[in-house]
């Protein structure tokens, strides 16, 4: 068994759509990067990526590449989950939690969920996706950014 902790945090800007867990969430700003940004996405292959001891996102998918430029973040998990699968490795559960202020996310979590499930090739009873505030202190409860941290149990498959 390999544990493995990701972290992800953009800045919040107007003329770009907010993405998380693969949904498009309506919002009047969006989350700046290279890719479409998805905190979320890219936290949980942070810590699928660590827990392989491979580095990070940005060793495999750099933000100096222009082929990554505006790419779904889906793609790119499922790029992870190739790289899980050369390795012969299997997830045996990811929890989540997207830290932003507004907008509520609760209505939806499970269309994240689904998402990372099909992406991963997982059962979705195996992804968990939590949100909550900041109660308006920092950068995040100041509307500035959203970020998101995940950790995730793989094991070796015999």
């Amino acid at each position: 068994m390999r544990t493995g902790l990701g972290y992800d945090v953009h800045k919040l800007v107007e003329g770009r759509k907010l993405i998380l867990g693969g949904v498009e969430i309506p919002h009047k700003l969006g989350l700046l990067g290279h890719s479409d940004a998805d905190v979320l996405i890219h936290a949980i292959m942070d810590s699928l990526l660590g827990a392989m001891a491979l580095g990070d996102i940005g060793k495999y998918f750099p933000d100096t590449d222009e082929k990554f430029k505006d790419i779904d973040s889906r793609i790119l998990l499922r790029k992870v989950k190739k790289l899980l699968e050369e390795k012969n490795m299997e997830i045996s559960n990811i929890d989540s939690i997207i830290i932003a202020q507004k907008p509520k996310l609760a209505d939806f979590i499970e269309k994240m969920r689904f998402n990372i499930a099909e992406d991963l090739g997982i059962s979705i009873d195996k992804v968990g996706v939590k949100a909550t505030t900041e109660e308006y202190l920092g950068f995040t409860g100041n509307e500035q950014g959203i970020k998101s941290l995940a950790s995730c149990l793989i094991r070796r498959i015999l």
